[in-house]
């Protein structure tokens, strides 16, 4: 479980401080898919980067499983990121001169041995086993996106942290993409938290939970969760 217990988050100081998140309570369970949404400036993406720990709480607590992140040397942060967590971004960040194969092996190899292998299985897994040789460029924007996804399951993390994953993608693309998400975390039995200012992608999750100035407004739990085929915006 992902636990946050009056979470906030201070840049800078003084007059010029910004408060991206404010006492912020919230209890994610293993294997839910939970859409984060609000407006630019809600606190969203830094909520994403607390439970990543890219970026250090300022107040309150935040425990994944029995680790308590506020707590971890440096060295632990950086293993926990490596081991623990999987992230997919709005920009895919694959390196040009890598094939699809070796994009996700790179990273895979970071994580335990076989890479190789492992990245291959994470490619099939997203639909791209005729493309492991192909470079970015010669991949269409959905393409680059599945194998941005592939990088991170390489890894096998318990936790998936994805930001505006369709924010580069067009309509149709980014409702497979999203189905994508939905259908693996189903599989592998992984927590997924999804950032996304559009309302409309909420419905595919188990759970709503709505930011304003830093500020949970909205939580809520989806009954009957659509197919992301199926949505529309």
């Amino acid at each position: 479980m992902i636990s946050l217990n009056g979470v906030g988050k201070t840049y800078g100081e003084g007059v010029a401080a910004v408060h991206a998140l404010r006492d912020v309570d919230l209890e994610i369970p293993d294997g839910e898919l939970t859409v984060i949404l609000g407006p630019s400036g809600s606190g969203k993406t830094t909520l994403l980067n607390l439970v990543g720990a890219i970026d250090d709480l300022s107040s309150g607590s935040l425990r994944v499983g029995d680790v308590d992140l506020a707590a971890l040397s440096a060295d632990a942060r950086v293993d926990y990121r490596r081991t623990q967590v999987g992230f997919v971004f709005q920009f895919f960040n694959l390196i040009p001169t890598l094939t699809a194969a070796e994009n996700v092996e790179l990273v895979a190899e970071l994580t335990r041995g076989n890479g190789a292998q492992r990245a291959r299985t994470a490619l099939e897994q997203v639909g791209l086993a005729e493309r492991l040789d192909h470079f970015p460029s010669q991949l269409s924007g959905g393409e680059q996106q599945r194998v941005a996804i592939a990088r991170a399951l390489a890894k096998e993390p318990p936790i998936l942290l994805c930001d505006e994953p369709t924010g580069e993608l067009d309509f149709e693309t980014g409702r497979l993409i999203l189905g994508l998400l939905r259908r693996l975390g189903r599989e592998n039995g992984q927590t997924v938290l999804l950032v996304t200012h559009n309302a409309a992608i909420g419905e595919m999750a188990d759970r709503v939970v709505r930011l304003r100035s830093g500020e949970i407004v909205e939580d809520r739990h989806i009954e009957s969760p659509v197919d992301a085929e199926t949505l529309t915006w």
